[in-house]
Order: structure tokens, then C-alpha cells, then sequence
């Protein structure tokens, strides 16, 4: 499994994603902790705005594979990084009936496609680290979500960007932890972010991001691969991956009723 990190201070660590929401509380916190922070984020003031002092700022589209590949030789030649923390992301709700290419495709090359890019770059440097016996603690943690364990409502490209996430850090996992590079994969439930803030339903066991911030500092600092809350959540969507088909679809549209009939109604009349 992954060797804990027991300390932050003076850790090299690099946010990805670190403008608002998750990224945002893990930056504070890490801050408090002592770690030697780079911040990337689409928008500078908004890191600016944290007032953390002493952080790197990077500024970073994700997307762009030429920002990705400058970033990682900055964090590599200035910083000397020990952690990446991967939260990079965006959500839109999307079902069937409201179908858009577009919005597809952004959550798949914002969600996992840039972290495929950023790998190009991030392996070879860990996997030279990993040979230098004076090393920090080493290791990638990878924000992926809960959506990505089964298919949900509306959560046509969300969903499996995430899955595929989860996934890959399933692989790097098993291949780098042998060479002591720790990688983790988070699945938070919902957490009160700026993304969250545009769905028109009831959300569950609703956290904020300063809790969502703790509990993954919590969970670095044990060896587990799996960092997932909040538990009340979480477990029980773990279990619904254990049903059949049959019975997990048929509770999915009990637990949805009229609004699931609606959707049905729309995407007839649209045939």
C-alpha cells in the first residue's frame, strides 16, 4: 500500500485545480501544515486571493497540453515537488434529453484526458526520484468522485471522465507503489462548491470543501488507496455496486419516480 505521510512541513506539494472549491481548502490547509506550496489554476486572482505566502502560482488550462508541459518542468526545476494533488475538474449536469457534444467533450479533457497529458511529463520525474535515497515522501492524489463508481442521472459525461479516472489511478497504483511513489484516489460525495451550486436536487450528505480538505489530508496520512466521504455516503453507494443490474436499475428509478418519468416522457416525444 502507500506509505503515509506523516508530515507536511517543508513537503513540496503542487495543487492542480487550486482556484476554488476542494483545491481552494486543501491549499489553506496544507498552508497551515507547512507545505511548501505551487498553486495552478485557470485564474490567478482567484489564487491570489487566498493569500497564501510563499506559494508558487502557477497559472494553468489544463487542456493546454504546451501550459502542461511548462508547468510540469517549473514545479520540477523550481519547486522540487514531492506530492501532486490532482483536483482539476468541472461538472455539468447532462442527461439524455440535453445532450450537447460539447459539454462532453469538455469534462472529458478537463476531467482525465489532462491528467493523461500531465503524466507524460510527471512519471519520468517521479520515477527519477524515486532513486534518490534522501527523498521526501512521494506520491500522486488523484480527485476523482463517487460518480464514477456506477452510472447516475444526469451525469451522462461526468460519470464515466471520473470513472475513468478512478481506473487509471487503479494502474498507476499497482506499478508505482512498488517503486515507493504512493498513489491515491479520492472519491468525495457532494461537496459545497461552486460546481455543485447548479443542481436543481436535494444533495445528500452535503459537505463543505474545508471538510472535504480535512478528511483527504486525513486520508494521506494513512496507507489506504482509497480516500472516500463523507462514510454515511459513501458506504452506502459502495454497496450499490455490488447489486445486479436488474435490482440496481430498478432502485435508481423507484428513488427517482416522477422525475425519472419525465425524463422518459422527453426523450419519447423526441423519437
Amino acid at each position: 500500500m502507500n506509505t503515509p505521510i506523516q508530515s507536511w512541513q517543508d513537503l513540496g506539494v503542487w495543487i492542480v485545480g487550486a482556484s476554488s472549491g476542494i483545491g481552494a481548502a486543501l491549499a489553506k490547509e496544507l498552508a497551515h501544515l507547512g507545505a511548501r506550496l505551487t498553486l495552478s489554476a485557470r485564474r490567478l486572482e482567484a489564487m491570489q486571493a487566498l493569500g497564501i505566502e510563499g506559494a508558487l502560482l502557477l497559472p494553468l488550462d489544463v487542456c493546454d497540453q504546451r501550459q502542461l508541459e511548462q508547468a510540469c518542468k517549473a514545479v520540477a526545476m523550481q519547486a522540487q515537488v514531492d506530492v501532486v494533488i490532482w483536483v482539476a475538474g468541472i461538472y455539468r449536469p447532462v442527461s439524455t434529453a440535453q445532450y450537447q457534444l460539447g459539454d462532453m467533450l469538455e469534462m472529458t479533457n478537463t476531467n482525465y484526458l489532462s491528467l493523461l497529458y500531465a503524466l507524460e511529463h510527471l512519471l519520468p520525474y517521479f520515477l527519477q526520484r524515486s532513486k534518490d535515497p534522501g527523498k521526501h515522501s512521494l506520491g500522486l492524489a488523484i480527485v476523482s468522485s463517487v460518480a464514477g463508481y456506477r452510472g447516475l442521472p444526469k451525469a451522462l459525461g461526468y460519470g464515466p471522465s471520473k470513472a475513468a479516472l478512478s481506473h487509471l489511478a487503479e494502474v498507476l497504483h499497482l506499478e508505482l507503489s512498488q517503486q515507493g511513489i504512493g498513489v491515491w484516489v479520492v472519491h468525495p460525495g457532494f461537496v459545497e462548491t461552486p460546481a455543485t451550486a447548479i443542481n436543481d436536487f436535494k444533495m445528500p450528505a452535503l459537505i463543505s470543501a474545508q471538510q472535504a480538505a480535512h478528511e483527504i489530508v486525513r486520508g494521506l496520512g494513512r496507507s489506504a488507496f482509497e480516500i472516500h466521504f463523507p462514510l454515511r455516503f459513501t458506504r452506502f453507494m459502495k454497496c450499490l455496486r455490488w447489486l445486479p443490474d436488474r435490482l440496481y436499475f430498478a432502485l435508481l428509478r423507484r428513488a427517482l419516480g416522477a422525475e425519472y418519468a419525465q425524463a422518459k416522457q422527453i426523450s419519447n416525444s423526441k423519437a
